[in-house]
């Protein structure tokens, strides 16, 4: 009786030395991320290992690497630390209303035309005919759309509002799931 009490007790302790020990461990600290803002808007959210296109001020090239590392004021690359106030533009794809409205007529313009031909071909059992007024509107529908869906702005130009700055967990900005529109 004595031993089971004993293996007891040691099975009590030893579950209360690593309940104790995982509560007393530091909290890991959160990543840190970058963000591009306009105004109060996040425009760009990045975190340490993700690709970056930038252009340093007064230089003509353009740099694309990965993100080492982030300081307060800095941005630290595999070859190199590059103060925020020294990137003049940051380079990523983006889309807003006007592309999705694009996108939407390009697709109704397509669909305009296939679903009235096969309504004269297969539903009315006619030949393939172009009917004006459905090739006139598709027409329009795609030449409107194709520029407003292909048509997308490349980059941010910093400075007017537009800053670069480093975040942790306890920022507003920070954002805990990061989508890329890559």
């Amino acid at each position: 009786m004595n031993d089971n009490l004993r293996m007891t007790n040691l099975f009590i302790k030893i579950g209360l030395i690593l309940l104790f020990s995982t509560c007393i461990t530091n909290p890991s600290h959160a990543q840190k991320q970058l963000v591009l803002l306009k105004g109060e808007k996040v425009l760009l959210n990045l975190k340490p290992g993700d690709d970056i296109s930038f252009r340093v001020k007064g230089q003509k090239e353009i740099r694309t690497t990965y993100i080492n590392n982030l300081s307060d004021t800095a941005l630290v690359t595999h070859k190199d630390t590059v103060a925020f106030r020294m990137i003049d533009r940051v380079y990523f794809k983006q889309s807003n209303l006007v592309n999705v409205v694009g996108t939407v007529l390009v697709i109704g313009g397509a669909g305009y035309f296939i679903i009235d031909q096969f309504n004269n071909v297969v539903v009315n059992k006619n030949d393939a005919r172009f009917e004006e007024s459905v090739t006139r509107a598709s027409a329009t529908m795609l030449a409107i759309g194709l520029p407003m869906m292909l048509i997308r702005k490349k980059s941010e130009k910093l400075g007017h509002g537009r800053r670069l700055m480093m975040v942790t967990e306890k920022s507003p900005f920070y954002r805990k799931e990061i989508k890329h529109t890559f």
